[in-house]
Formats: C-alpha cells, structure tokens, sequence
C-alpha cells in the first residue's frame, strides 16, 4: 500500500496505553492497512520537512495524545497537559498546512471535547478512545476513514481514466498499439513496453471512449475536472491544452483576431504570440522593454501601457491604414524569462475600456495565485475586481513550474463586468488547434497538478518552493561573502542574510536600485520572482563592464557545459549567467548538489585542469580542445567576448527602432509561395526577413517576417558565425539562418513583396 496509516506517539506514557495501542496496531494490520510509526513527541515542529512529508504520503494520522486520567472534565489542569496539547496543536497544525484533507485521529484515553481546545477540534476528523472499542472495531472505523480519503483523492478525469485502463477490456479502437500489446509483438516494442509500463499504454486511448468525455467539447469528466480546476485557479473558465502554451496563445489569438486588427504586442514575446500574429494577419505594435548590458530582459515602462502612449504607437505606424481604429488585443509577456512579473491588476486597470482584451501569457506563472508574495501580480483572479470591459485571457504551462507532463497547459479566461467572453467563437478557435486524436495522459496530468494545488496544498508547494529558492540564494551570497577571492553570485537584490520568506517590498524593482541594471524603472511596478534565479559567474556586470584580463572570467556557456557533463542542466545561458528554474520539484538535495558541483568547478579553474579530464565526452566531441586548460579557455572565451564588445552588442540588436517594412502575415505567404531570395549574412544589411530571427540562448525572436535587417543585426549575426568557427561547442545559434558555419543565409523578400 503506497500511503501508510501513520501513528504518533510520545516518547512516553502510561504502560496500559501502550499496550492499548500495540492491539490496536495489530487490528490495523489484519485489515490489509500498512503502518509507519513516530516517536518524540515535541520535536516535530522543529522538522518541517518531515511532517510535510508525512501529510502527503499518509493515508491517515493516528496521534497519540496523553492526559491525565481522572482531572475533572472542566479541561486540562497540570502542566504536562498544557505541554501535551499544545505540542499536538501544533503538529495538526503544521499537518494541516500541507494537506486539508488526510484524516487525523487523536487516539488516547478518556478524550473529550471539554478537555480538546476548538483550535484543535476544528482540524481533526475524530477522537479514539482506547478502552470504549475493541481493537478490531476501530480498526474498522479507521479503515473506514483511509477508504474514504483515498477514494476522493482522485480528481475527476483522472479517476475515471484509472478505471477505464484498470477494467481490462478489449481495445477495439486505436491506437494502433491496443493498450500497449502491439509492442509486445516486437523486441525493440518490448523494450518501449517494458520502460514506459502497461499503465501509461493502457491509458493511451482515443477520443471513442464516450466514459472519459470529451476533449474538444469539454464534456463529461474531462469538463468536470476544467470546472474544478477553474475554481482552484479563481478563473471563469479554464480549458485543458495538450499541446503546450504555444498552442494555448494561438487559441485565445484565433478566437479574437482578425486580419487587420490592430493589436499591442510585448517585443520580447515568446515566438508562439509572433506565430499567432502571423496566422491572424494582425497589424502589431510593440511595447518596448528596457534591458540590461548582461542581457537580461527589464519591464516595460508603464507609459507604455496608457492610451496616449497607444496612440502614439499607432499613428507612427507605416502598416495602419485607419488611425481610428481600436485596439482589439494587447499580450504582455507574464513573467519574463528572468523573472520580471508586472503589477497585473494597474494594466487590467489602465487598459479596461483601451483595449478590448487582455493577454496575460503567463507561462511561467502557474505558481503565482497560490501566495501572498504575488498578490495582485497574476492576470486572472474572480475574486478581485472586474475590469468593465476589457475580456482578461491568462495562458499558463503548468508543466514548467507545477506537476504537469510536457505540453501540459491551460487557458483561464475572467470575463469583463459586461460579460463579453463568446465562449461558442473561442471553441471553435480551440477545436482548429487541438488534436482529434489528444494524449490522454498529458489531460490527466492537467487534472492532477491542478488538484495538487487546491484547498491549502498549493500555497504550501509554492511557499515550499520560495524558501528552498531564498535559501539557495542566500547560500550563494553567505559562501561569496566567506571567499577570499572570486565566487559566484545571484541576480537579485541584495536581501537581509536572514531565514524564513522574503519580503515583498525588497523584490519590487525601484529605479534608484543599483542591482537590476535596467535604465527605465517604475518603482513598484514589476517586481522580479525570486524563484526565477539567475546564476552569475565573474567577467561582466550588470552595466555591460567585463572583467580586466588577468581576472576571474568565466563565460556562462563554459560553466554550462561543465554541468551538463555533470549531471545538472539549466534552463537558459547567458553571456555570463545561468538560469536556474526552481519548481515544485525542487529538493534541497537537488540544490546543494549543484553548489557542491560549483565548488568543484571552481577548484578546476584554480587548478586550469585539462579539458579532456575535465569533461571527456565534450573533448570527445570537439578534439581541438585537447590539452587546453579550463582557465586558459575561459580567459580566451572572455577576450574574445571583450574585443567585440558583445555585451553591448547583444543588448542594441534588442533596443534599437525596428523599421516594419510590410505585414508578418505578407511576408509569410510570399515565403510559403516561393518569392523568397536566400541573401548571405554579409549582404543583409536594408533586405526585409521573411522568416523570424531568433538568437539562442536567449530564445527571444529578434526580427519578426517584414522587418528591416539593419547593420546593427548583421554586425551580430557575422560575430555569431565568427564564434561558430573559432569556438565550436561554445556559441549559441540564431534560428531563421540557414547553412552552416561557412555558408549562412536567410530568407529575405524580394522587392516586388516589401509593401505595407
């Protein structure tokens, strides 16, 4: 049995009531019921962790609380009373805050409610008395509460999926594999069965089985598990997606764009917003974020967000014909890669009645409606003040930061006073981009991460979540602080070396912070997510200054590879940072092996170790490091850097004015047609793209199809070919260039297609 019933005793007590509870532990285990035991009563507070781990892997708690026999039952009267059930309130307590619905019993003798305080009454389930019931009949009772318990631990979807692959009937329909029996009819197929589990291949079925219901109309279990998954996510409405936020974004674009609608875009937009551009045949306007010379990506400033500013934007556009028109939808990224979260409820309020809805693409912002840190900084929330007009539309991966399988995402939607949202248009907008033919298991792991988040076990996860992210971060700063020379820091304010949670007020970005690096800040307006960490390694500050030679350099992409051949991958890499992503998932082991790995590298560079010894399958890759030392890479890495200026190099191809040319959707069908010229990297310079151009790492499009390539983007895009050459194994690529190190073009219009 995966869940134990768990018991909780004192490290002492009366000898009968230990007897009592050695009858009834074996009454529990004659019914079927696995046990686990804990002892030292009054420690538990002081090992957060393994309460919270007991909450969630428990089937029920019994506690083992002791008063004294025969005191009036006015109540508790000796001290030891006093201590006893001020200890057991605590630990419900605690039990409590990571899961509101296990079943907690205080076992004892003579418990009644007059000698219990309500504060501990109001969270438990019952009261078991020793000596009023046989063992074997309260073996039953508490059976009867773990039944009950783990019957409803399953939401909807998921529940009526396990019993769908558990039934054992005979697939008729496909896939093709027939729950898994196909594969076994080849040995490579027995392999596959044999690694993934019969469990996975008998629930990967067809939208045929009418029990599951139905994806594309939302009906029968799988709209169950939507409208609960609503509720917990404080949303009108929320639809399932499996096929990640990418397709999410283009849902919510097909459902309210049309050609020549005019919509407001965040620049450093994921690519899929640009792609639902494209599709629509939207004319856009962008919204510019500021940037930092490490080149991580700053909040927009918030005139940006007000209708003169709109305005503004729009009569300066070469592509809008009619100046008088609305604005019909305006996507802000929700957070940044980096982290940067911006005061959601000021843009709902200075944007209702500007423009007709709003985009939240929260992809990295799952988490944020689950703790007081963020409040107000999330997109959707019914249960704060509605915008009059404008339709509010958050698009969230809740496999990136929750418990999502890949391609896990969600819509919320939170309609406007006047109720605008036409849900009969958004379904057909979400029947064009959703498979007739979806991966039931992505569907039940939506129903599942969203049910892990409700009630008081979502904010528990996410507050879990903060602190082992403070706590790495303060050990970062605690271990540079001790170092007599060069160590690693964190992107982020420089925060008290204290425990506990962060306070907000420290996160919210202001502009007389030297930290952040950005030029343009609104105080209070974003704030940067401290669980988004950004990893800095020494050779470059936040105002574009590198490092004089002779001093510690050590380039991201370096430290990057280094730790993937070191069994840790990171999200993103910068030019001298990584990204570091801390999830629901994350453990403290997870992150102090990572900086036990960091201290291992450093010692390597101190002691300039061969590459090959280093990291021999990347020296088996690329040969031509073959006795070079790390140091002395990185030292040549950083100067290279250095000479090109590639700080501020990054940085202007992101800031400078973009000249639109014709509309994204035009320049992509005279692609898709074939009216395309293939120009080399040396000769872009005044040509018109035809393709996005989109530099990783950072994976933010650069260009977007129409748009004028200047000198500027050029000038990088050769550096980039450049370093390809010269540093095989440590350079990033930009996609929409073709060919290789050699030889790079991309798909540029022809004159005859440069109009508006």
């Amino acid at each position: 049995m995966p869940f134990p019933v768990t018991i909780v005793t004192p490290a002492d007590g009366p000898a009968g009531a230990r007897r009592q509870l050695e009858l009834l532990e074996a009454a529990l285990i004659r019914t079927g019921l696995e046990l686990r035991r804990l002892g030292d009563e009054g420690r538990y507070t002081e090992r957060p962790g393994m309460l919270a781990h007991v909450a969630r892997s428990s089937s029920a708690v019994l506690y083992a609380l002791h008063l004294t026999v025969g005191l009036s039952q006015d109540g508790p009267e000796e001290p030891a009373d006093v201590a006893a059930i001020r200890t057991a309130a605590e630990f419900v307590h605690v039990i409590r805050a990571h899961n509101d619905r296990v079943p907690i019993l205080l076992l004892g003798e003579q418990l009644t409610a007059r000698r219990i305080p309500q504060s501990v009454l109001s969270r438990i389930d019952g009261v078991v008395n020793a000596y009023e019931d046989t063992p074997d009949f309260l073996a039953r009772k508490i059976q009867r509460e773990v039944s009950h318990y783990l019957g409803q631990l399953a939401p909807p979807f998921f529940a009526a999926l396990m019993r769908y692959a558990n039934d054992g009937a005979y697939s008729w329909h496909c896939p093709g594999h027939s729950g898994g029996t196909g594969f076994l009819k080849s040995p490579i197929g027995t392999l596959f069965h044999d690694f993934f589990g019969e469990n996975l291949l008998r629930a990967d079925v067809c939208n045929a089985v009418e029990e599951l219901g139905q994806l594309l109309d939302h009906t029968g279990p799988i709209a169950d598990s939507e409208r609960l998954a609503a509720k917990t996510f404080r949303a009108d409405h929320l639809f399932f997606v499996t096929n990640g936020t990418s397709t999410s974004n283009k849902i919510v674009w097909n459902s309210l764009v049309g050609p020549g609608d005019i919509v407001a875009v965040d620049r450093n937009c994921h690519k899929s917003v640009l792609h639902a551009i494209v599709l629509t045949g939207a004319v856009p306007i962008y919204l510019m974020p500021t940037r930092n010379r490490a080149g991580v990506i700053g909040p927009i400033p918030r005139r940006e967000f007000t209708a003169e500013a709109l305005r503004e934007k729009i009569e300066a556009s070469p592509l809008i014909a009619d100046k008088n028109r609305r604005i019909r939808l305006l996507a802000l990224t929700q957070s940044t890669y980096d982290g940067i979260v911006y005061r959601a409820d000021a843009i709902r309020e200075i944007l209702d009645g500007v423009v007709d809805a709003i985009h939240f693409d929260e992809a990295w912002l799952p988490h944020a409606s689950f703790h007081d840190l963020y409040e107000g900084m999330h997109g959707v929330a019914n249960d704060r003040t509605r915008t009059e007009q404008a339709v509010v539309y958050a698009t969230q991966s809740t496999h990136k930061l929750l418990a999502g399988l890949s391609q896990a995402s969600q819509i919320l939607v939170q309609d406007s006073a006047d109720g605008r949202f036409d849900e009969r248009v958004f379904a057909q907008a979400y029947r064009m981009h959703t498979s007739t033919s979806p991966q039931y298991a992505i569907i039940a792991s939506c129903d599942v991460s969203a049910e892990m988040m409700a009630g008081k076990r979502g904010p528990a996860l996410v507050e879990e979540t903060i602190t082992e992210a403070m706590e790495f971060r303060r050990t970062v700063i605690r271990i540079g602080a001790e170092s007599p020379d060069w160590w690693f820091g964190v992107w982020g304010p420089d925060t008290p070396p204290r425990t506990g949670l962060p306070e907000r007020s420290e996160w919210e970005l202001t502009a007389d912070a030297a930290w952040h690096g950005f030029d343009r800040v609104d105080d209070g307006f974003a704030m940067l997510d401290p669980i988004k960490v950004t990893l800095t390694t020494p050779g470059l500050t936040v105002h574009g200054e590198f490092s004089p030679s002779g001093a510690p350099s050590i380039p991201g992409v370096v430290l990057a590879r280094y730790l993937a051949e070191h069994g840790v991958v990171v999200e993103k890499t910068g030019l001298y940072s990584l990204f570091v992503l801390f999830t629901i998932g994350i453990t403290k082991g997870r992150w102090n092996s990572l900086i036990a790995e960091l201290h291992r590298f450093k010692s390597a560079y101190a002691g300039n170790a061969k590459i090959e010894r280093l990291m021999p399958a990347f020296a088996a890759a690329f040969p031509g490091y073959a006795g070079s030392g790390l140091r002395d890479i990185c030292e040549a890495l950083h100067a290279t850097y250095h000479d090109a200026n590639l700080a501020e190099l990054s940085t202007a191809i992101y800031t400078e004015p973009v000249e639109q040319v014709t509309l994204p959707t035009h320049a992509w069908t005279a692609m898709a047609a074939g009216r395309v010229e293939h120009v080399p990297v040396a000769e872009l310079a005044g040509r018109t793209t035809a393709v996005l151009l989109t530099p990783y790492p950072p994976g933010i499009p650069l260009l977007v199809p129409g748009e004028r390539i200047s000198a500027t983007i050029v000038r990088f895009l050769r550096h980039e070919q450049i370093l390809a050459r010269r540093w095989p194994g440590f350079t990033g690529i930009t996609h929409g260039v073709a060919g290789d190190d050699h030889h790079r073009t991309v798909a540029c219009l022809r004159e005859e297609d440069t109009r508006p």
